[in-house]
């Protein structure tokens, strides 16, 4: 909110400004826009878009934050199905939990891993 050309001093200010240039179909009222000044919720897409225009800042930056140490900014690149990501101190930390886990709730995270990502072996 420091970026804007206007100041605004909470919810109530980011709310009335924001609907003055928001296209959409709904404005927001104060409540949300506390909402997401406090992080309790995100706004949809194209109210984010509105955001990152206003602002002037990378609309994936203002989603989901800056990226974690060491990572280049800007939306991840993905990676081919075969290759590994490289460990990075949050992958490691991942992997300790899961490591911690009972033998059940390991298999149950590969499972759920499996059905976001899919089987590599049954493709």
């Amino acid at each position: 909110m420091k970026r804007a050309p206007e100041r605004l001093r909470g919810g109530t200010d980011l709310a009335l400004h924001f609907n003055l240039r928001h296209r959409g179909a709904h404005p927001v009222s104060a409540q949300t826009a506390h909402k997401w000044l406090s992080g309790r919720t995100v706004p949809t897409d194209d109210k984010l878009r509105t955001l990152a225009d206003w602002f002037k800042v990378d609309l994936h930056w203002l989603h989901y934050g800056p990226p974690p140490a060491g990572m280049p900014p800007g939306p991840p690149k993905p990676v081919p199905r075969d290759a590994k990501y490289p460990p990075s101190t949050e992958t490691l930390e991942l992997a300790s939990k899961i490591e911690a886990l009972t033998p059940h709730h390991r298999y149950l995270v590969q499972e759920l891993i499996e059905q976001f990502y899919g089987d590599a072996d049954k493709g």
